[in-house]
């Protein structure tokens, strides 16, 4: 299924605090030059988790938003369901930057399930599944450096 320009430029870019926290990671003069011109909370495992922790929480919305596609008991559980990714965030990222790593690249491992489940049910677009596998491919690849 080919996924629309605009949802798949706007979950590219979704994409970029990710991919600059692990190039800060691997490239010490780009961390350096991060810290020094934009600060330190944009550089490597500050951005991710930080970031991570929203777009985490952001699922919870969209997934949400396709719950209100359904009625009566799938309806009610689905509604159940798109809250845990931010209950996960909030209870589980945290600590220290690999274990909050490890937490937050299982939780986009498994909102692909409940992306699964919503996709199956009709509530989500056709193409939302090779949207969501490509963007999670690349989350979890970006959170490798701090949990490696």
């Amino acid at each position: 299924m080919i996924v629309p320009p605009a949802p798949l430029l706007l979950g590219l870019a979704g994409l970029l605090p990710f991919v600059w926290g692990a190039a800060t990671m691997l490239i010490p003069g780009l961390a350096m030059w991060t810290a020094e011109a934009i600060g330190p909370r944009f550089v490597g495992p500050y951005v991710q988790l930080a970031y991570g922790t929203v777009i985490l929480s952001f699922m919870s919305g969209a997934l949400w938003g396709f719950a209100t596609r359904a009625h009566g008991q799938v309806a009610a559980t689905g509604y159940a369901l798109s809250v845990i990714p931010a209950l996960w965030a909030f209870f589980l990222v945290g600590g220290g930057p690999v274990s909050a790593a490890v937490y937050l690249a299982l939780g986009f491992v498994g909102i692909l399930g409940l992306d699964w489940l919503f996709w199956r049910q009709g509530l989500a677009p056709p193409w939302w599944m090779a949207l969501r596998l490509m963007l999670t491919t690349g989350v979890v690849l970006c959170l490798l450096p701090i949990i490696l």
